[in-house]
């Protein structure tokens, strides 16, 4: 082979080699011919120039501005925490054993149905903190009992409190006694709301739709109230049972809900089939205690609920409950029970006797009994006295006088039986 034929031969081969490593680099190469040489030169690329951004902004076309970057306060589609703005109400059903408490947050509003028992006043106060909660827009007492009211105190000493609202029906008992020395500790006045008065809480709303009329008995004189955040409807009616139940349905109020807070710890006196036909609910939920002496729920209520076949969530087996509201739908923070599991009554349902009269209010025996006095209040009732069930033992004295000599005593006439 010829020395000119050699070099073509190298050349040529040098550059196929050059080309195939400059290709698998991802470089474009640059070919020079030069002009008197049989060979081929390969230039290397150089760097580039870094890009500052007002290159990239020079360089955006139209099409690039199009999608627009969310403000911090407007969440994304895939946003599911709730809105701190207020946008989310909270419906808190707190546990407190065979008792009641709910909390309703929006925002900075918030309102409070019912405390519990006395024993767990301090519970309720902790649990509101440890939501945020320094001040309330309302407090609402539905109706007397001991399971309602125990807590009060509490509440209303340590919360700065807008409104307090409270049934007109009055109890001759210690825990009644000290709801309104709280009260006037604070000075805070209280009234019963008539019925179809509406109030705001941020931008939620609740009617009132009982009680309608004088009870003389205290579950029926509870004061129930539906709750309104956009489309989303809850209803609460405190231990009402079918009379005022009945009176709420003839009163003609709305009284459809979303939300149905099962009247009287699912007593089979509440939720009557008219009072349900009206409410229609699609979610239930039931607040009282694993075990209860009073068998709640009870088997006759669940089982009208059946036709309606809601969701159905409960206190004693899942502990507390929260709802969530956006407006538009309600979701929860735990699955529906699916137990449909009711009490069972027992003895003990029937409590300690005070002397002769029984926690239910039954009459043992009241031989030889004309009144019983409470000798911390100074009143006197009729053996059979709502009141008289839940009197404190230390603070009763059964007695067989004759009214004028319980008045002659000091003692003033209980404003409810009207002995």
């Amino acid at each position: 082979m010829t020395t000119r034929l050699k070099h073509a031969f190298i050349s040529a081969l040098g550059f196929t080699l050059t080309a195939v490593l400059i290709a698998c680099a991802g470089y474009e190469p640059v070919v020079v011919p030069e002009e008197n040489d049989p060979q081929i030169s390969v230039a290397e690329s150089a760097p580039e120039p870094e890009t500052t951004e007002s290159d990239i902004e020079s360089e955006m076309t139209e099409s690039d501005t199009e999608q627009k970057i969310p403000e911090p306060d407007e969440p994304t589609s895939n946003d599911t925490e709730p809105d701190p703005t207020g946008k989310i109400m909270e419906v808190h059903f707190i546990d407190v054993g065979q008792a009641d408490s709910t909390l309703i947050k929006l925002g900075d509003h918030a309102m409070l149905i019912d405390c519990g028992t006395d024993d767990v006043g301090t519970k309720v106060q902790y649990y509101l903190k440890n939501h945020g909660v320094d001040k309330l827009d309302y407090l609402i007492l539905t109706h007397p009992d001991s399971d309602h009211i125990g807590g009060a105190d509490v509440i209303i000493t340590k919360f700065d409190i807008d409104t307090v609202f409270m049934s007109s029906f009055t109890k001759d008992n210690n825990w009644y006694e000290d709801l309104i020395n709280a009260l006037d500790y604070r000075k805070y006045g209280w009234n019963t709301p008539e019925v179809g008065s509406r109030y705001d809480l941020g931008d939620a709303s609740f009617t009132i739709v009982a009680p309608n009329r004088v009870y003389t008995d205290p579950n029926n004189s509870s004061i129930a109230l539906v709750l309104q955040y956009g489309d989303t409807r809850f209803l609460f009616t405190g231990d009402a049972s079918e009379d005022a139940e009945a009176d709420i349905v003839q009163n003609g109020l709305d009284i459809s809900a979303d939300v149905y807070k099962m009247g009287h710890h699912g007593s089979r006196s509440a939720s009557a089939e008219d009072f349900l036909a009206k409410v229609d609910p699609k979610y239930v939920v039931i607040s009282c205690s694993n075990g209860n002496d009073y068998g709640h729920p009870h088997e006759e209520a669940l089982d009208r609920l059946k036709k309606y076949d809601p969701e159905i969530y409960r206190t004693d087996e899942q502990g507390t409950i929260i709802a969530y509201s956006d407006g538009k739908e309600v979701t929860w923070d735990h699955q529906p029970s699916t137990t449909w599991a009711c009490g069972i009554q027992t003895l003990e349902e029937i409590p300690v006797i005070y002397n002769y009269i029984t926690r239910s209010g039954y009459v043992e025996d009241t031989e030889g009994i004309t009144y019983v006095l409470n000798t911390n209040s100074k009143r006197f009732h009729k053996p059979d006295c709502d009141s008289v069930t839940e009197m404190k033992p230390k603070n009763r004295q059964d007695v067989n006088w004759t009214r004028d000599e319980c008045i002659r005593e000091g003692y003033t006439p209980c404003g409810n039986c009207k002995p």
